[in-house]
């Protein structure tokens, strides 16, 4: 099982990465949080979670330990799989979910595209006792943009929101009414999409 990759970034989009480790090129699979805080290139290190199915072994890295334990929390709920629970961090800091769980925030919860209120209470239901066991200030905030990035596309924008949940016209919707000017950085289109879906 593969808990640790250290290697130099070959492919960067917003749901996942290429790391190239001695010439090999493995796939994994990352939180928004984690994309924003990547450079475009160089040599990063990941903590990763490997999911293995009958049909496929899936990578999905964390730049702390503590947000992959918290990835792996969240996958040990009855009917959130790994997708799910990347797309929850991806939406939410996971020291910002985990007071949500803490104080049982069903509001703040289901303001996550995919996770409706049933879920919600499931997930503070299943996770309320575990998610107040850990530090949050350990836990940190992830989800600062890396100001450093070359410039991104608006269709990267959009492909990002589609897999993160969102329909693809109010995807389309959210990242043309930014009337961001060619060259903004793909983090900086992300980010304040997300701001404008959540309105």
């Amino acid at each position: 099982m593969i808990a640790l990759l250290t290697g130099e970034i070959a492919q960067r989009q917003a749901e996942a990465i290429v790391i190239d480790v001695a010439g090999v090129g493995y796939r994994v699979q990352i939180p928004l949080s984690t994309f924003y805080a990547l450079p475009e290139q160089g040599k990063i290190q990941l903590h990763i979670h490997t999911h293995v199915k009958e049909d496929a072994i899936n990578l999905f890295g964390f730049l702390s330990a503590e947000e992959k334990d918290f990835f792996a929390l969240l996958i040990s709920v009855s009917g959130v799989g790994p997708k799910l629970a990347i797309n929850i961090l991806s939406h939410m800091a996971a020291a910002e979910l985990a007071s949500a769980l803490v104080e049982g925030d069903i509001t703040h919860l289901t303001s996550i595209p995919g996770i409706g209120k049933k879920s919600a209470e499931r997930l503070v239901l299943e996770l309320q006792d575990k998610a107040a066991a850990f530090t949050l200030s350990d836990l940190g905030n992830n989800t600062v943009p890396n100001t450093n990035t070359p410039a991104g596309s608006h269709e990267d924008a959009v492909s990002a929101l589609i897999n993160l949940g969102y329909k693809e016209s109010l995807a389309r919707k959210a990242v043309k009414n930014l009337k961001s000017p060619p060259g903004t950085a793909l983090e900086e289109v992300l980010r304040r999409s997300l701001q404008l879906l959540r309105k």
